[in-house]
């Protein structure tokens, strides 16, 4: 895996929803609140965002750069 694949995918909602797609069911199953579930999967929801931002951001700024 490159550098890129890994920044594409890192930036990508539709990882961070498989994410959240693989994780709610197993916090379910292991008994957590929903309320709790709810929270986790906002955390890494808002987590995403960031993330993605930072990493366009600073692509943008290094090509600004150049």
């Amino acid at each position: 895996m490159t550098k890129q694949d890994l920044i594409r995918k890192l930036t990508s909602r539709k990882f961070w929803i498989a994410v959240v797609g693989f994780l709610t069911p197993l916090l379910l199953a292991f008994g957590v609140a929903e309320n709790d579930v709810n929270q986790v999967t906002a955390i890494i929801m808002a987590g995403a965002d960031v993330i993605a931002y930072l990493i366009v951001e600073g692509m943008a700024d290094a090509k600004n750069v150049e």
